[in-house]
């Protein structure tokens, strides 16, 4: 019989750190059912046997977002065997709130008190024996970026979820306030007295969720009881309880926990964020970090160090030969076998496209490794506090910026995330402006034009002026949609900024590589059959084989390439881009392998060589259409996946087309602007 071990605790707590060391590579991410909300699953690298799963971070049992609700109802519904509650030793009052919560549940936990190598470097001591004793359940000392005490922690967890070994109910409330949470129970009845003690005590909290799971007569039965409780706690249960859990919390901590400064002393956190968080310095350094990493990813001799300092272009180097090299193989030997013309044009084509999106593949990777390094550093929680000052202005608090930044990844879980902002002003209008974040898919098309029509030029410059780009217009977008759409103020924004920590290297690994893993998993099957479609549609027209110029894609382009005239690229090719582009945006750079011949080494040349024999980038676009292009792609309709998950956020097809038009609008004005003013200037 396999055991379920769930992994609780508060954001920023080390937990997911915690999860990759016991997992490694043992584990896949999917949806909660029937919720798009992340549900990471995973088995204990030395038991197979072991199930973990990482709920989403929460500070309590007293739900108010989507992730919050889904990890109570995990714990309280479907009861895994055993919780490990992870908890920050540096903020061990505040996480012990959510620890006493879940042991209200009964449920059997251990408590995993994590970094404690940052306890034992501020020269602070934490009684773990003593911790124990009083709250009745196991106390581990753990250190999940360096691995130790995780044995012991999967021991403890292991043994309490095997002998059912449940917390002990502490008795904190008061004996007045208890006997009325206990008559609550009793009337609520039940098979289960420990969940029904657990929803007295949310009752008498005044919870909305488990007061709307009762039925009308529960109610009425209950009311007395609950105003009882209220009266009991001088007319506000809620706050009462509260403030006995922190009251309880301070004594344990008096007796356990010693602390080698009374006095507050500044921490390297502190120090970093007078420079890093600094009003005038803040916005000039995160433009500065953005660079370099986007340094890293293309240029090819960063700080006048040729390769070691740019791992994504000489990475694509390899790759991109290795992959020629492989391709050419199985065509020579598709030939060999004596096969049709047919199927060697489509073998060569399906190659040709699937190999102009594999080529880009180690940028993607080095990329969203940079990215991870900062996300786990504590950077990007400071990043989002500073935009707080500058999203104020345009009716939005700096938490829209979260799932902004996870925009720079993916725009479908990015979009979940936005279910996290309280207000629905600032839900709708974080959705419509967060595809303009440049997602890891629309790099390929940025680094194609970087190298075919750019080599001579900064193509790092080139690629961060895209991503920039991409963040003005969302902030000017904001402000248009607050104007005219939207007329509420700004929501009040409240968030913990962790630690400033060294990243894992595993960790980071981990994290950078499930995206990689995602965009390879794409290229593998929604880009290889598209690359199908469009063989067949540039090779054949209704009388049956033809010339590219004369097949159905062609003909398609054709139709739709006058809308786009004014933008500097009203070539049929471009068009069918921009419309295989909904699909997938890598599909861009797989449609253009096909219809181009291939994004290669000779088409590079060619272009810088003002060579018009063979079908080139070139011969469409100039760099002021090219930059029109990505412009326009990066700010257009995003792809199918994202738009489905705005109808899922939004609730409704007639605020999803409100949000596309928008996009579409936006994409299309300032495409044109930048073609209209570049072709002034240059």
């Amino acid at each position: 019989m396999s055991v379920t071990i769930a992994l609780a605790g508060n954001p920023n707590c080390g937990k997911t750190t915690l999860f990759n060391e016991l997992t490694g590579s043992r584990q896949h991410v999917g949806n909660w059912p029937g919720v798009t909300v992340d549900k990471k699953e995973g088995i204990y690298k030395k038991n197979k046997e072991a199930v973990i799963l990482d709920l989403p971070g929460i500070y309590s049992l007293s739900p108010y977002s989507a992730e919050e609700i889904v990890a109570r109802d995990y714990i309280v519904k479907d009861k895994p065997d055993a919780v490990i509650d992870i908890v920050d030793g540096t903020s061990i009052e505040r996480n012990l709130y959510l620890s006493l919560q879940m042991m209200e549940t009964r449920i059997p936990m251990v408590i995993a008190l994590n970094m404690m190598d940052e306890v034992e470097a501020k020269g602070d001591q934490i009684d773990c024996e003593g911790l124990s004793r009083i709250l009745g359940v196991p106390v581990v000392p753990v250190a999940a970026r360096s691995g130790k005490g995780l044995k012991k922690l999967m021991e403890a967890a292991l043994s309490v979820a095997e002998n059912h070994q449940k917390p002990e109910r502490l008795r904190i409330f008061g004996k007045e306030l208890e006997d009325v949470i206990a008559g609550i129970a009793a009337t609520l009845g039940g098979k289960d007295p420990d969940e029904s003690w657990w929803r007295a005590v949310k009752l008498a909290e005044n919870d909305e969720v488990v007061t709307g799971s009762l039925g009308p007569t529960e109610k009425a039965s209950v009311k007395a009881l609950v105003d009882q409780a209220n009266q009991c706690a001088d007319g506000d249960a809620e706050a009462r309880i509260a403030d006995l859990r922190y009251q309880y919390i301070s004594k344990v901590v008096k007796e356990c926990v010693k602390k080698a400064h009374k006095d507050y002393v500044e921490t390297k956190s502190d120090k970093l964020d007078k420079i890093l968080t600094n009003r005038i310095l803040a916005l000039p350094i995160f433009a500065a970090v953005m660079y370099v990493m986007f340094a890293c990813t293309f240029s090819e001799n960063f700080l006048f160090v040729e390769g070691l300092l740019s791992p994504g272009k000489w990475l694509e180097g390899v790759v991109g030969d290795l992959w020629g090299i492989g391709a050419d193989g199985i065509v020579s030997t598709v030939e060999g076998m004596g096969a049709s013309p047919w199927a060697v044009g489509l073998v060569a084509s399906c190659l040709d496209g699937i190999g102009s999106v594999v080529g880009f593949l180690p940028l993607v990777l080095v990329l969203f490794l940079l990215l991870s390094f900062l996300e786990d550093s504590g950077y990007m929680a400071r990043v989002a506090f500073v935009m707080d000052r500058i999203f104020r202005h345009f009716g939005l608090s700096g938490r829209s910026f979260i799932p902004m930044l996870m925009g720079f990844g993916c725009s479908v879980p990015a979009l979940m995330a936005s279910r996290t902002l309280e207000s629905d002003k600032d839900r709708k209008i974080t959705m419509m402006i967060t595809p303009f974040m440049s997602c890891g898919a629309k790099l390929p098309i940025y680094a194609m034009f970087a190298a075919t029509l750019f080599a001579d030029q900064n193509q790092t410059m080139i690629v961060f002026s895209v991503y920039m780009l991409g963040i003005v217009v969302a902030v000017l977008g904001a402000l248009i949609l607050n104007k005219f759409a939207f007329k509420s103020g700004a929501s009040n924004f409240i968030m913990e900024l962790p630690q400033y920590r060294v990243p894992a290297l595993k960790s980071v690994l981990i994290h950078g590589g499930e995206k990689v893993k995602g965009f390879a998993v794409k290229a593998g099957t929604v880009i290889f059959a598209s690359t199908v479609l469009i063989w067949f549609l540039s090779s054949f027209n209704f009388s049956g084989m033809c010339d590219m110029e004369e097949s159905l894609l062609a003909s398609i382009g054709n139709g739709i390439r006058w809308i786009f005239v004014p933008l500097g690229w009203g070539d049929w090719r471009a068009s069918v881009g921009v419309v295989t582009g909904w699909i997938a945006k890598e599909n861009i750079v797989a449609t253009f392998g096909q219809v181009f011949g291939g994004v290669s080494d000779e088409m590079v040349e060619a272009v810088m060589a003002g060579e018009e024999a063979l079908p080139a980038i070139g011969e469409v676009f100039n760099r002021v259409s090219a930059y029109s292009y990505m412009a326009f792609n990066l700010l257009c309709m995003p792809c199918f996946a994202a738009v489905g998950a705005i109808k899922r956020e939004m609730g409704s097809w007639k605020w999803t087309l409100r949000a596309v038009g928008f996009q579409m609008a936006t994409a299309y004005v300032v495409a044109f602007l930048i073609h209209f003013i570049g072709n002034i200037i240059f």
